[in-house]
């Protein structure tokens, strides 16, 4: 079955589908995106998602394309066409289609949507959270604002190349200061060796990831400790557990920093009970 894509109001063949040549996102990366969990038939976090998306909207200036129920609903249909029932449904929203020029456009310009899903064997991130993932540590290189979910994801890219080379799954940034920022695509976590739960405070210098949201709340019902605060390399290798958390990932052990195992090396209890209630705490909508 052909894949199916939405973009700018049309459903076309996903091979078929393409933006202009002055899409703004396209020569400027004047855009936003949001990537929500399809699991079991299900919409994942979709309220908190679109809350989000609508917060980096107003942060570039940018208008919400649809109504947010209309939004829902291409959403709904696009998993639908493309038969998902466990993968992702990526949503990316620019400025719209205007002659290259740096400024905003003048002229009223609708902003361009382009909506795709696809389907994600969910036994292959459970054998690899069984197995856990390494991860390296690279210089913060990224622009203030990765408080807003923007398609400028360039650094993101080298870092994540840089992993794979390497041998890794993930690169964690570190700040001048030699604390750990967040991954390339995912928020970064420790466990202290007296079982406290780290991970930096999303006011600045991280995304507030979704699923990093609902951790917080998983941990608070299970009676877990937390602390919202910076921590650095040498803290994480020393650490008790590490973990990664997105939503195409959900709660990933981490199992080596650079060239130092965690702990003993394999995932720990504590991102392994994080990670199997997830979706007890999530917000879960049926596509029907």
């Amino acid at each position: 079955m052909s894949r199916i894509a939405y973009v700018n109001g049309r459903y076309v063949r996903h091979a078929d589908a393409s933006v202009h040549v002055e899409d703004r996102g396209y020569q400027f990366a004047d855009g936003v995106y949001e990537v929500c969990e399809v699991y079991q038939g299900c919409l994942v976090d979709e309220t908190r998602h679109m809350d989000r998306l609508q917060r980096s909207l107003d942060e570039l200036r940018i208008a919400m394309p649809m109504s947010r129920k209309a939004l829902g609903f291409v959403l709904r249909q696009t998993v639908r066409r493309n038969r998902v029932r466990d993968g992702m449904v990526y949503l990316q929203v620019t400025r719209g289609v205007a002659p290259r020029d740096h400024y905003f456009p003048t002229v009223p310009t609708p902003p361009s949507i382009v909506v795709t899903a696809k389907a994600i064997d969910p036994a292959g991130g459970a054998a690899r959270a069984e197995k856990g993932v390494n991860v390296i540590t690279v210089p913060e290189n990224r622009w203030e604002r990765v408080d807003i979910k923007s398609v400028s994801l360039l650094p993101n890219v080298l870092a994540k190349q840089q992993a794979r080379e390497a041998g890794a799954t993930e690169a964690w940034f570190v700040d001048a200061d030699g604390f750990v920022t967040e991954g390339g695509s995912t928020n970064a976590w420790i466990v202290t060796r007296d079982n406290v739960i780290v991970t930096r405070p999303a006011e600045f210098g991280i995304l507030r990831g979704i699923t990093r949201t609902v951790v917080l709340e998983v941990a608070a019902r299970e009676g877990m400790k937390v602390e919202e605060r910076k921590f650095t390399v040498a803290e994480a290798k020393a650490a008790k557990e590490a973990f990664n958390t997105a939503a195409t990932t959900l709660v990933m052990p981490v199992v080596r920093i650079d060239d130092s195992p965690v702990g003993n090396g394999a995932p720990g209890s504590v991102a392994t009970r994080l990670r199997a209630a997830f979706h007890d705490l999530a917000e879960m909508t049926k596509i029907r």
